[in-house]
Parts: C-alpha cells; sequence; structure tokens
C-alpha cells in the first residue's frame, strides 16, 4: 500500500508576500516623485522634464497635508491632492506684517506693491518679503509665505520607494 504525496505548489500558485510586493511609502522611506502644483487654476512650480524631488517620508520635509496623502503608494502611482491652507502654508498670520523705513530697503530700489524683496534672518537665512504697502517714509512688508491661505492642487507621481534601512 502506497501514500500518495501532494505536488508542491508551483511558484505562480504561491501567495504573494511582502517580500515580492512593491515598496510602499512609509514613516522612514526615501521617496522621489514628479509633481505640479497648482493654485488658483495657475501652475505655481513643477518639476516635470527635470529631476524628481527626494525626501524622506515622516520628517516634514514636506508639507503636512501632502505627505500623508502619499502614504501607502508605490512607485508608478499617481493621485491628485489636495491641501486646505492649514495643512499646507497656514493661513496667513497678520502678525507677520513689518513695517520698515524706505531707508532699509537695499539701494536703488523702489518699492512697489506685490514686489518681493530678499531679506536676510537673524542667521544669515534668507526669506523672502512681499511689499504690501508704500508709504511716503515708510514700506510694510507681507513675512507670511506666499502661498499661506491658498488651498494647493498637486499631482504626483511617485518615482522610487526606497524602504527605510
Amino acid at each position: 500500500m502506497g501514500v500518495a504525496a501532494e505536488p508542491a505548489p508551483k511558484a505562480a500558485d504561491a501567495p504573494a508576500t511582502e517580500a515580492t510586493l512593491p515598496p510602499t511609502i512609509q514613516d522612514g522611506s526615501t521617496v522621489e516623485i514628479d509633481y505640479t502644483l497648482t493654485v488658483d487654476g495657475a501652475v505655481v512650480d513643477s518639476n516635470q522634464g527635470g529631476k524628481p524631488l527626494s525626501y524622506v517620508q515622516g520628517r516634514g520635509q514636506l508639507i503636512p497635508g501632502l505627505e500623508r496623502q502619499l502614504a501607502g503608494l508605490s512607485a508608478g502611482e499617481s493621485r491628485d491632492v489636495t491641501v486646505k491652507p492649514e495643512d499646507g502654508y497656514g493661513r496667513p498670520d497678520p502678525d507677520a506684517f513689518v513695517t520698515v523705513s524706505k531707508a532699509q530697503l537695499p539701494a536703488g530700489v523702489t518699492p512697489e506693491i506685490g514686489m518681493v524683496l530678499q531679506g536676510t534672518g537673524p542667521e544669515g537665512q534668507p526669506f523672502p518679503a512681499r511689499v504690501h504697502k508704500v508709504a511716503e517714509h515708510d514700506v510694510t512688508l507681507d513675512l507670511n509665505h506666499p502661498l499661506a491661505g491658498k488651498t494647493l492642487q498637486f499631482k504626483v507621481t511617485v518615482v522610487t520607494v526606497t524602504p527605510a534601512p
């Protein structure tokens, strides 16, 4: 009397394991993305046709609303993401308006409303300052991020995902 053995499952019949699934974006993953950012119907930033943007998930290198929406995606996946102001660059801060003497502006600059000037912080870091109001002897500068208060529309394609070490 013989005992019949069941044939071993073929590799194609084997269930997928985590090792065979493509890596997904998780905290600590190094990720490269292609993106286009649209605000109020106008493209304001894009890296299409250029080098992918590289970041590490969970390190705060992207705005919070975008980073959250990318979690779980794999290379090759695309997503349209809407980011509300509170999850992007925040609401405009009324305390971020400062008035300075025109004498403090760079030589030869004639300030105009909407003009963006480059300032230098206490530790030498550069920052943009938009001219909000021009008076006879002084200028009011808006130090808010230019996209504060804006809803951001991203079209994102994940290029690569490298799992955390």
